[in-house]
């Protein structure tokens, strides 16, 4: 630990819910807790996500608010007003829609009046936490953490660099492949798909007012995704192309021209048209879930703690979610004068987050099943599902609700409120 008697954390990984929680920690207890953000990925700054974009949930927008990031980033995230989710194959001349999502004027709606996601891109969002993480004295170092050894009072610390330090709390955010996961003992459970994900930038002529799209293929879901204006042709979206794997290196392998051909036949005709900005870029796509989000003072989160499959856009807002779980926690243990790595603290943690992660992981994975066959009474049985919750109010808020990450027992930086 530095200095007499001061707490310290470290946080291995500088991805957007590891420098999240850095910063919710370092605002919530200013000089009395010392933060750390160790990644090398930390030398080549915000760059490194240029070309992603991420929906952030309407509890992480709150959440970003109250870490005072938002406005920073305001500029570059554009609100999704709507969904449209519709089903058929690639060659169906027409495309029905089955389901829609839009704001619910009701004042009983948790959402009312906000949208329920926003789509940020990624490199200004990790460019304010970067900065916001400096100002508040958050160290940013550009060098990884390689093993540690917990003891009864902290934890030591091996670094890439040959260095040795500790800390009462190590948080392994680095990814899904984590060493630090693996050094810890702390069992994997998961599997891939036979499927990647692709996605790009595409610039179009007419605007998408604010609308995304989910439209469901026989081969995964394609979705378009509404991005602030600009670009070649004054409009842009992002896309995310879920295909078969097996069908990728025939579908990107021809150049730029043959692939916007293919995106064509996918994008559709509404927005005219239509140009690569950005990708694409394929990758696989998986499911998994640590057996335990803790062991001796460290905790698991992100993709360090688990991988869901992108057919629902929560991946992020689970991460984030973990991120408020996690401060709020070791914030209620060091104002009570406790230790934040100590085993009932991560517990908490652990308890709050396991099940939801879980549950949330087995709704993609069954969805992604579901969707991604073209079995005729399948189909049929899914349309006819589709079709009855959206003619259902109420049915239809609750799924909006869970969308947005402001429904049940949450976190107060995804409710707004300060730690």
């Amino acid at each position: 630990m530095t200095g007499s008697g001061q707490r310290r954390v470290v946080v291995a990984g500088a991805g957007i819910p590891g420098l999240s929680l850095a910063l919710a920690l370092k605002r919530a207890h200013g000089p009395a807790l010392a933060v750390t953000v160790c990644d090398p990925a930390l030398a080549s700054g915000a760059a490194r996500h240029r070309g992603r974009a991420f929906a952030v949930a309407a509890g992480g927008r709150r959440m970003f608010a109250q870490l005072g990031i938002w406005e920073a980033v305001s500029a570059a995230a554009e609100p999704i007003r709507d969904m449209v989710v519709s089903d058929s194959r690639l060659t169906d001349p027409v495309r029905p829609v089955f389901l829609t999502f839009a704001q619910e004027p009701s004042p009983q709606d948790a959402v009312a009046g906000e949208p329920f996601a926003h789509m940020v891109e990624a490199e200004p969002l990790v460019a304010a936490l970067l900065a916001a993480c400096a100002a508040a004295g958050v160290v940013l170092d550009p060098v990884g953490i390689a093993s540690a050894d917990p003891g009864p009072e902290a934890t030591e610390l091996h670094r890439t660099d040959g260095r040795a330090e500790t800390a009462s709390l190590l948080v392994a955010a680095d990814g899904a492949r984590s060493r630090l996961r693996e050094g810890a003992g702390i069992g994997w459970v998961g599997w891939s798909y036979p499927q990647s994900g692709i996605v790009a930038t595409i610039g179009h002529e007419r605007p998408h007012g604010g609308r995304a799209y989910e439209h469901f293929l026989p081969s995964g879901p394609f979705a378009i995704l509404p991005l602030v204006a600009g670009g070649a042709l004054g409009h842009r979206s992002s896309i995310v192309w879920t295909e078969r794997a097996a069908d990728v290196p025939a579908l990107l392998g021809g150049g730029p021209d043959e692939t916007l051909v293919e995106i064509e036949r996918r994008f559709g005709l509404g927005f005219g048209r239509i140009v690569l900005e950005a990708g694409p870029s394929a990758h696989p796509l998986a499911f998994g879930i640590a057996r335990r989000f803790r062991a001796d003072r460290m905790a698991l989160l992100g993709d360090a703690a688990h991988v869901i499959h992108p057919i629902a856009g929560q991946g992020l807002n689970l991460g984030l979610a973990g991120a408020a779980s996690l401060a709020q926690a070791v914030t209620d243990a060091l104002r009570l004068g406790l230790d934040p790595g100590a085993p009932d603290v991560l517990q908490t943690y652990e308890r709050e987050r396991r099940f939801e992660t879980l549950a949330m992981g087995a709704m993609t994975d069954g969805l992604n099943r579901l969707f991604s066959t073209d079995a005729l009474p399948v189909r049929l049985a899914r349309d006819l599902g589709l079709g009855l919750v959206d003619r259902l109010p109420g049915l239809k808020r609750l799924f909006i609700g869970q969308a947005a990450a402001v429904r049940g027992t949450l976190p107060k930086l995804l409710r707004g409120q300060a730690l």
